[in-house]
């Protein structure tokens, strides 16, 4: 079986995980301390805050912004569902752009939906790549927006100009199991303002700033030293990690190149890209259709996903919801009809990547590869 994505704890992180173990100080503590230092780092900002989930990075963010009722947030329609939970769950109404060829939200799309509710510009870094953060500060300063990242996919990815994902407003990233870097579940928001910085840490601790010294009601959003025990280690191999998983996009890109019937992700025009997801996409040239090449991939073992199978939005639950507005976004709904992803991790060997271009190749009528 070749998998769509793997998890493997390493020999540090055993150890690490062990030595918290033997400490007896599990809940969060001195190795929660030092995730959130690799983080900052990791986006280049002054601090970051751990909590336990990548959904609870998105809420506690809205949260630090005094979101609520009344606010509209506006972000993209083609996103796991955690997105737009986060936003629900403050009470404020959410709003859709669409998106653009690259499947992140396309700005041209946000500044119709400003009006004078809209608090929060919400991009997705989807698949590992960058949203067009250049023209969401843009918007985001002429309207007086907040900016909050959601970069759950996107550990180390940069925007086109070089700069750190996360470090653009208060950056969200997720540390569930089949993520880039992975503490099985965990999260965090990373932060240039001290005094959001300070807002936060007290609203995941019950809203106390120190114990039993209430300022406000909060939550229990706190990590764990285990969870943080776990991940510590793949920062030392992060820009590896990061180097394999560029590599094995670039030899799909080659071994799928000129295949009728697929749209590929462009890995040159994307240097940034962490490859979290590597999506092709079908067009009506295909002489099969995504399910027809879902069951050849599942009859030949090879791991897929489809992410995502319908807008976020467009779900009975939530299209009946009274704080989902849904403005129209055509190309978010159809690029769900024929998204399908195939592995890129950083796992894979080579002759799994020639498994992988030889059968879509074959599915798709191709002649052989070289690869």
């Amino acid at each position: 079986m070749i998998p769509i994505t793997k998890v493997e704890v390493s020999k540090a992180a055993k150890a690490l995980v062990a030595e918290v173990l033997d400490s007896g100080l599990i809940a969060q503590g001195p190795k929660v301390e030092e995730f959130e230092e690799q983080c900052s780092q990791m986006a280049g900002t002054r601090s970051a805050v751990a909590v336990n989930s990548g959904t609870a990075a998105l809420f506690l963010a809205l949260r630090a912004l005094e979101v609520g009722p009344g606010d509209e947030v506006i972000t993209s329609p083609f996103t796991f569902a955690a997105t737009l939970n986060a936003i629900l769950e403050t009470g404020a109404t959410a709003r859709f752009g669409d998106i653009s060829d690259d499947y992140n939200l396309d700005m041209s799309s946000v500044e119709p939906l400003v009006n004078r509710s809209t608090r929060v510009l919400m991009p997705v870094h989807l698949y590992g790549l960058a949203a067009d953060m250049e023209a969401a500060s843009v918007i985001s300063q002429k309207h007086g927006l907040s900016i909050i990242e959601d970069s759950a996919q996107a550990h180390f990815a940069t925007t086109r100009t070089g700069r750190r994902v996360g470090s653009f407003g208060l950056g969200c990233f997720s540390f569930y199991a089949t993520k880039n870097l992975m503490s099985g579940e965990g999260g965090v928001v990373t932060v240039d303002d001290t005094k959001l910085e300070k807002h936060m840490r007290t609203l995941r601790n019950q809203g106390m700033s120190s114990k039993y010294h209430y300022e406000m009601p909060g939550y229990n959003l706190r990590l764990t030293d285990l969870a943080a025990a776990l991940v510590i280690p793949q920062f030392d191999v992060a820009e590896e990690m990061v180097h394999s998983r560029r590599q094995n996009a670039e030899t799909l890109a080659e071994g799928l190149a000129e295949v009728p019937g697929i749209l590929l992700p462009n890995t040159k025009a994307t240097p940034g890209h962490v490859w979290h997801q590597y999506t092709i996409r079908l067009t009506s040239e295909a002489i099969i259709d995504r399910t027809a090449l879902a069951a050849i991939l599942a009859e030949n073992e090879i791991g897929h996903g489809i992410y995502y199978p319908r807008a976020v939005y467009d779900y009975p639950c939530y299209r009946s919801h009274p704080r989902v507005v849904i403005d129209g976004s055509p190309r978010a709904e159809k690029a769900a009809e024929n998204v399908l992803s195939i592995p890129v991790h950083h796992h894979l060997t080579k002759q799994q990547i020639k498994t992988i271009i030889e059968t879509i190749r074959t599915a798709l009528g191709a002649t052989s590869s070289q690869h």
